[in-house]
């Protein structure tokens, strides 16, 4: 087997162990603390928001420490890009996506502040422990804002997704179960993220592209995945208009959360995240104009029809061949 495939099987195979130790843990611990008699909100707000972020944290530390910060920083700003331009997109294809949900125009200019936030952050090409720390703590401010508004109503799409545990399928029952779910997803979590950061790095290599572009493309399509699966179920039953509430919440944990503790954690053991100039040419201005255009269409209460969602997939086509252009033209 060439090495070119091995390490895209490496990195493949990572993808879908992190996806589904995500998933196993998820479960596992929002079943555990239900058993706890815990409500259901305080299951959402703390067991399923960070669960859920889990694979993209644990693959961006990962990658961090054993010194692939392309990869760390690219998984990031590649999952929010690919979050509202193919997540969104094809999704908009099949059925509009509303924009008028209560709380959706305040996590969009949330999600605008974040993001704005990293880029400045990572100005001096480095993102330190003290840097990590504030996204980190801000991660925290978040959650307790979500949890405030969640007492005064119901009806904010980032809150009502969070707390619908009791709806969540597939939860073990008996305490084997739940047990086992804990376990398989704390050791397949680690075992996927060493997977892809062995396979991305040595892809990048032979091919020839920095580690940021794999990050950027091949894992934050990858890491996308349950989202945009999420999406085009809502968008065949014709229930879209939750989708964007919900991405713009997924964005905000990947800035804040994700950010927040690979930043802390490559502060403490490697001096920080090196942020490679290669992000600012192209990835950093794509990734903050997602953010933009997000706010501007919820601000203008647009729906997002056919005609948008086209648009969409055709930007990020069009960002993915600008970024085969530089770096391997």
């Amino acid at each position: 087997m060439s090495a070119i495939l091995l390490d895209a099987l490496l990195l493949g195979v990572g993808i879908i162990i992190i996806l589904f130790g995500g998933d196993y843990l998820v479960r596992g611990a929002a079943s555990l603390a239900r058993k706890t008699g815990a409500p259901a909100l305080l299951i959402g707000l703390t067991v399923v928001a960070f669960g859920t972020s889990a694979p993209e944290m644990v693959v961006s530390v990962f990658a961090a420490l054993a010194g692939s910060p392309g990869l760390a920083v690219g998984n990031i700003v590649g999952s929010n890009i690919a979050n509202i331009f193919l997540v969104l997109g094809i999704p908009a294809v099949i059925a509009a996506i509303g924009t008028t949900a209560k709380g959706v125009r305040t996590n969009a200019l949330i999600a605008l502040a974040a993001s704005l936030l990293f880029v400045g952050l990572s100005w001096d090409r480095n993102l330190s422990y003290a840097e990590g720390g504030i996204l980190a703590s801000l991660i925290v401010v978040y959650v307790i804002y979500l949890a405030i508004v969640a007492m005064r109503r119901r009806d904010d799409p980032v809150v009502a997704e969070l707390a619908s545990v009791d709806e969540m399928e597939g939860l073990p029952k008996t305490n084997l179960g739940v047990a086992f779910s804990l376990i398989a997803g704390l050791i397949a979590l680690p075992i996927g993220a060493n997977l892809i950061v062995e396979g991305g790095s040595g892809l990048a290599v032979t091919v020839g592209v920095p580690e940021a572009v794999v990050g950027l493309t091949l894992l934050a399509i990858g890491t996308s995945l349950p989202e945009l699966a999420t999406t085009l179920v809502a968008a065949l039953r014709r229930q879209a208009d939750m989708a964007i509430g919900n991405v713009i919440g997924s964005n905000i944990f990947n800035v804040l959360a994700v950010g927040g503790i690979t930043g802390l954690a490559a502060g403490a053991f490697a001096g920080g995240v090196e942020v490679d100039e290669t992000f600012f040419r192209l990835d950093f201005w794509m990734f903050m104009a997602s953010a933009i255009f997000v706010t501007l269409l919820v601000m203008s209460r647009q729906k997002m029809g056919r005609v948008t969602g086209l648009t969409l997939l055709i930007a990020y086509l069009a960002y993915l061949g600008a970024l085969a252009w530089i770096n391997l033209g």
